[in-house]
């Protein structure tokens, strides 16, 4: 992940520093990887009936995006909503808010909506990921533009960062990643007197760790940690230069940590001991590891992918990110003893192999099976912060490690001596490398994005008629009121009408309650929602005696209910029964069932 590094050996070499300058064939291969992010969305493009196959995050996401709009619009606290969660609210600093994403894509998602903002956020992420990675090889590391653009594709479209970019924005939101590591390892000029700047770069990278925070802490931490782990190894490597730049570079980590400090004091301190906060995580991250072998594994979302055995490899479809297949990893081991003599190629292979070896968690496990073998994550499992990682992430810090690799490779193929390349022996060199790239990254091509049915949102929230009966201060209740992970009806009629309402429930992670900050799923259970989950779950009408139906008074009161509605859901009848027997007959209004429960509630 550490490229713009202390490693500019060959531009010192030849004495000249490169500038890129606007021309054809960048803008070609920028056009490229929009063109190849924007069919990897097309089969959401125009359809509001789908979503991408993790549907829950995606609708927590575009409500994120939604909210992000409103914020801007409104001028209300990015940091914090009570349109959800009523009557309790949500801290979304403590939550993947990625307002590094929404507040730029306000203008998208307020003529266009929630849906469109999220497809245009990631066909962002992959296309600006792969572009920032070609700018940084192009500037620090190879002369072959067919080169960076290799590897911008690998950094950029790997399987790891398609299965992260249906999903979760956060961890797809990489390109400044590339920004981040040339400000920290700015190199001096060819022939240079004056010492390295400090300052400038300095202050550059705090603006820019502060922008990261907004899109992606985690994203944020795992550079912070390939970083060091890539300097400790570049220092190994080459102690002479590691002794003569580390003045300089740790310069630049301190102003810019004063800087990101300085203005992420009130964020963090929001996020940490703002209303909402909340300790710890509703799941146990150690459990969320890679299986051994699904390194040379092919993932789902490539041409060759199937659905059976990555299943088995990854704790889900959106955590596959290490499926870099055989051909590929053989290639980076090809190149790691071609080019052993650079310190960069041998720190680059040693972040690589530990990033790699993380991943696999407490224990490792083979072909789905738990080995006796116990993985270096324990080693920093209860650390602070790191105990909030989940251990397959660390792999995404192979991507760009393989990537840079690649461009390596085919740079010092490509910058053979013209006179060298016509000869009879030199031509079966290049012709064997190439086949040798494209048979690593063929199997790898990555296809259209999986995308699942969603309910769409029905007239009545749709069109507005929920305003004649929702007076000021009032919810409307989704039926189920979602309390826990999963898909919340409510949350997506929200973010496709702009956080029109107030609701209660939805998918975040909050507090257990006001007085016991351990965090878990969404708001705390009240036995109506309970209740009414079950039954969409299971398809089962319960007896409902009159001890559930003042109940469910108690929690419409505590909710601030006005109507309760009810559109597409898979047990739809038993789910419409149960709420009859609950609180009376429904009326069928612009497509959804409606109990006006004002009286009720009073």
């Amino acid at each position: 992940m550490s490229v713009g590094t202390v490693e500019r050996e060959a531009e010192v070499r030849t004495g000249r520093r490169r500038r890129l300058r606007p021309r054809t064939p960048d803008l070609a291969v920028v056009a490229g990887y929009l063109a190849l992010a924007s069919w990897l969305t097309s089969r959401q493009w125009g359809r509001p009936d789908r979503l991408f196959h993790q549907a829950g995050d995606q609708i927590l996401f575009e409500w994120m995006l939604a909210h992000a709009a409103r914020a801007v619009t409104g001028l209300e606290n990015p940091l914090w909503s009570e349109a959800l969660n009523a009557p309790g609210g949500v801290n979304l600093m403590a939550n993947t808010s990625v307002l590094g994403l929404g507040v730029p894509l306000a203008p998208v998602t307020l003529l266009f909506g929630s849906q469109v903002a999220f497809g245009v956020a990631v066909v962002g992420c992959l296309a600006g990921t792969a572009t920032a990675w070609y700018v940084l090889l192009r500037r620090r590391l190879v002369e072959s533009r067919l080169a960076a653009a290799l590897g911008g594709l690998v950094c950029g479209f790997a399987p790891g960062m398609v299965a992260q970019a249906g999903s979760h924005l956060h961890m797809a939101a990489q390109f400044l990643v590339p920004v981040m590591l040339a400000l920290v390892f700015v190199p001096a000029p060819a022939g240079a007197t004056a010492p390295p700047q400090v300052w400038r770069p300095g202050v550059l990278l705090g603006l820019v760790v502060t922008y990261q925070a907004f899109l992606g802490e985690e994203v944020l931490l795992l550079v912070a940690l390939a970083a060091g782990v890539f300097v400790v190894g570049y220092a190994l490597a080459d102690r002479a230069a590691a002794r003569r730049l580390a003045p300089v570079t740790a310069g630049r980590i301190a102003v810019g940590a004063v800087v990101a400090a300085a203005l992420l004091a009130y964020p963090l301190s929001f996020q940490f001991f703002g209303p909402g906060h909340y300790r710890g995580m509703p799941f146990y991250a150690y459990g969320f590891q890679l299986d051994a072998a699904s390194f040379t594994a092919t993932a789902r979302q490539t041409v060759f992918g199937d659905h059976r055995l990555p299943a088995l490899l990854a704790p889900n479809a959106t955590e596959e990110n290490s499926f870099f297949g055989p051909g590929l990893l053989v290639l980076a081991l090809v190149v790691a003893v071609w080019l052993w003599r650079r310190p960069l190629v041998r720190a680059l292979a040693g972040c690589g192999v530990v990033f790699a070896l993380l991943s696999l968690g407490p224990q490792v496990r083979l072909d789905g099976a738990l080995t006796q073998l116990p993985g270096p994550y324990r080693l920093i499992a209860e650390l602070p912060l790191l105990d909030h990682v989940v251990p397959a992430r660390f792999a995404l810090v192979c991507v760009p490690v393989l990537g840079i690799l690649l461009a390596l490779s085919v740079d010092r193929v490509c910058r053979q001596p013209v006179a060298t390349a016509l000869r009879p022996d030199a031509v079966p060199v290049r012709l064997l490398w190439a086949g040798a790239v494209a048979a690593a990254l063929l199997p790898l091509t990555p296809t259209p994005i999986r995308t699942v049915p969603v309910w769409q949102v029905p007239a009545f929230v749709a069109e507005d008629t929920w305003r004649a009966y929702v007076p000021a201060g009032r919810t409307v209740v989704a039926v189920p009121p979602v309390t826990n992970a999963g898909q919340s009806p409510a949350m997506l009629w929200s973010a496709r009408t702009g956080l029109a309402f107030t609701a209660p429930g939805g998918f975040f992670i909050g507090p257990r309650s006001p007085d016991d900050p351990a965090a878990r799923w969404g708001a705390p259970d009240r036995p109506t929602s309970l209740l009414l989950r079950r039954v969409a779950d299971t398809g089962e009408v319960p007896p409902i005696s009159d001890t559930d139906r003042r109940q469910a008074v108690a929690d419409l009161r505590h909710w601030r209910a006005a109507v309760v509605v009810q559109a597409g859901l898979h047990h739809g009848d038993p789910v419409r029964r149960t709420v009859e027997a609950l609180l009376g007959p429904a009326r069928e209004i612009d497509g959804a069932l409606v109990w006006d429960v004002r009286s009720l509630v009073g």
